[in-house]
């Protein structure tokens, strides 16, 4: 059956569809980065609690600043903004039809129709997810990168924004200009503080052209921090012919874990949806929860993928299930990573160690060591060279750190060891490779991307073992190294 409005009350009984009219349906959200992720988490708070006739006012508005969203947008355009998503448990699956979304903005330069839909007074929340590694900030100092030729572009061009963050400055300047108030601007990406990372650059940003308004954006806007967690795969031909086995015509469906978890400031400047009522916590405590799933899961995910790409492991779930791979995400995890997170209410760093164990090893989920390895210099800067320094600093164990930052240096050289290539995995992938190939004979030249290390090039206690570590793997093996650092 080809998904679509009027063919929802004719999809098989099994399969939970929205209960609520969409025509009935007004905006209320504009949503930029419409990928599998926001809808499988996001989109599926919002049809939660319009099934209960509750905020029927805060539809979503979907919006991309990328030639590539073209694609998307036409697939759900065509099926009238409807996601069918499939619930992955290795007891059994089930599927419903997520119906928040009711529009599509065009994707076209200069962005107008994302900046006229974002300068609407209904509009009162912009969520973006760009990705960790979207938000113009510099891996290493953490600060605006003003240098950036996006951001240069749409300083210089504040009408025709290149940028997400440009098309949400214009729309603001709109709304300031007509007398309307601000819109709540909510970061749903993997980053510490995501929502003071989006407050910087947006006021930054703002500041380049037009200092005034960048003052009216600071002290009128509210940017909450959050956490949000759902392991969410690509979908694929396997994706698209479960939908299809299940009785749908979904050209875009999306797979998902059993598990949902979303954290939020609650600092909204023009009202919210009660996505509490559907399992949303609001806390003050966001800060706490962030640094629990970023470097447990986060960072998890990079201990992972890294060894289970030289090694040609598939997916996650095989990775844990390898003799090898699974224990040393297990050591690295209690030993080195654990020891840096606090407690939050119901849940022990160790506890959450054992739960991602858990969900990491649902062989359901074909979530594939290539997706997840993916952008390693946001990833790693962001999530793994954190907990690093909070290593060094304490004095407490880095070896299995250090071995991480040796494997991915490894993996970006380009080939498994079983002589297959890695295609390139990174936006900054041409001088990953050219530094990796160079440490092949001199490790230190991989930690000479100061960009990505800093200061950490330079100290000892990490330079030491990550060198001897990159040498063994060149040397000995990545098989014969994960031994090494488990004492086997």
């Amino acid at each position: 059956m080809k998904l679509s409005n009027a063919t929802l009350g004719r999809l098989p009984d099994s399969i939970l569809r929205p209960r609520y009219d969409r025509r009935a349906l007004r905006p209320g959200i504009v949503h930029i980065g419409v990928g599998n992720f926001h809808r499988a988490h996001q989109s599926w708070y919002l049809h939660r609690l319009m099934q209960q006739g509750q905020a029927l006012g805060w539809a979503i508005l979907g919006a991309g600043v990328r030639p590539y969203d073209a694609r998307m947008r036409q697939k759900l355009l065509d099926q009238d903004c409807l996601t069918t998503l499939i619930e992955l448990d290795p007891s059994g699956r089930s599927a419903e039809v997520v119906g928040s979304m009711i529009d599509y903005l065009p994707i076209e330069d200069g962005n107008g129709a994302l900046v006229a839909a974002m300068a609407d007074p209904a509009i009162r929340i912009v969520g973006l997810t760009v990705t960790e590694g979207g938000y113009y900030v510099d891996p290493v100092s953490r600060g605006f990168d003003a240098a950036h030729p996006d951001i240069i572009h749409d300083a210089a061009n504040p009408d025709t924004p290149r940028t997400a963050f440009g098309a949400m400055i214009a729309a603001l300047q709109h709304r300031r200009d007509a007398g309307h108030g601000p819109f709540t601007a909510l970061s749903c990406d993997n980053l510490q503080g995501n929502g003071a990372i989006l407050r910087q650059t947006l006021v930054s940003l703002a500041r380049l052209s037009n200092p005034d308004l960048a003052d009216w954006i600071d002290e009128r806007c509210t940017f909450p921090s959050s956490m949000v967690d759902c392991i969410v795969p690509a979908t694929g031909p396997d994706e698209l012919a479960l939908a299809r086995s299940l009785g749908i015509d979904d050209a875009a469906p999306v797979t998902h874990e059993n598990f949902r978890q979303w954290v939020i400031e609650d600092v909204f400047c023009a009202g919210r949806p009660d996505w509490d009522r559907v399992g949303a916590t609001f806390t003050d405590r966001v800060h706490d929860y962030e640094t629990m799933k970023i470097r447990i899961l986060n960072a998890g995910h990079q201990v992972l993928a890294n060894a289970g790409e030289i090694l040609a492991v598939p997916t996650i779930a095989a990775c844990m299930a390898h003799p090898l791979i699974g224990p040393f995400f297990r050591k690295v995890e209690l030993e080195e990573i654990a020891p840096h997170v606090h407690a939050v209410p119901g849940m022990t760093p160790e506890e959450y160690v054992e739960l991602i164990d858990r969900r990491f090893s649902n062989p359901a989920i074909q979530d594939t060591t290539r997706r997840v390895a993916f952008d390693g210099s946001a990833r790693h800067t962001g999530f793994v060279l954190p907990i690093l320094r909070d290593g060094l600093a304490a004095k407490t164990p880095v070896e299995g750190l250090a071995l991480v930052e040796a494997l991915w240096a490894r993996m970006c050289e380009g080939t498994r060891e079983d002589g297959t290539t890695i295609e390139p995995n990174d936006p900054i992938w041409p001088e990953l490779n050219k530094a990796a190939k160079a440490a092949r004979s001199r490790p230190r030249a991989w930690l000479d991307q100061h960009h990505l290390y800093g200061d950490l090039a330079t100290t000892p206690t990490f330079t030491a073992p990550f060198e001897r570590w990159l040498t063994q793997l060149w040397t000995e093996g990545c098989e014969a190294t994960l031994e090494a650092y488990l004492g086997r």
